[in-house]
């Protein structure tokens, strides 16, 4: 099981091009997901209906900055590009929350998200995976399943990275959300 205190993430501020960029803990989901939690109805929703494909909207801008900065993220030297990933993460968190305690595959197979559906997410990249993670994270929220940012998040900010050792962390990633959604649809299927 993975420790919220331990995970270390580069700095979306592209670290691949600076290699002296801080550290961010895991810690920064569970803050994220906090603030966006106890934030106002409206803020939520602007997270919630932002399009991170899309060119965000002055409202959507102000939403996620706030976001960001609340978790303690300085996202004023960020590319575009980083801006749309955490754009993803609050967005995503917006819609299905965050439950930091359990593990991403479980939770994706309590949730009865078809093996199809997961295996078309994990073996996706770049714009494929944009558009069908929202989709898997509005058939949790509708399960009532919170997934685990810790695992996603991490995934996110590291997915399609140029970089050798984020892209084989990616991959990790990747195997273990597999290798727990495989042994939770095994234990449902000897429980019957």
């Amino acid at each position: 099981m993975l420790d919220s205190t331990c995970i270390q993430v580069p700095n979306p501020a592209e670290s691949t091009d600076n290699p002296s960029a801080p550290v961010i803990t895991g810690n920064v989901f569970n803050a994220m997901a906090t603030y966006i939690q106890h934030a106002s109805p409206g803020e939520r929703a602007a997270l919630a209906r932002l399009n991170p494909d899309q060119v965000l909207r002055p409202h959507e801008i102000a939403a996620l900055a706030r976001a960001l900065l609340a978790a303690g993220l300085q996202p004023d030297t960020w590319r575009p590009a980083t801006w749309q990933r955490w754009a993803l993460i609050a967005h995503g968190m917006a819609l299905a929350g965050h439950d930091g305690a359990g593990r991403l595959g479980w939770q994706l197979a309590q949730a009865g998200v078809a093996e199809s559906r997961v295996t078309k997410l994990l073996t996706a990249r770049g714009d494929a995976f944009t558009q069908l993670l929202p989709r898997v994270l509005r058939l949790l929220a509708s399960k009532s399943v919170r997934p685990n940012w810790h695992e996603l998040g991490s995934l996110v900010l590291k997915e399609s990275s140029t970089e050798r050792e984020a892209a084989q962390q990616a991959e990790n990633i990747r195997l273990r959300i597999t290798g727990a959604y495989f042994s939770a649809q095994s234990q449902d299927k000897k429980a019957l």
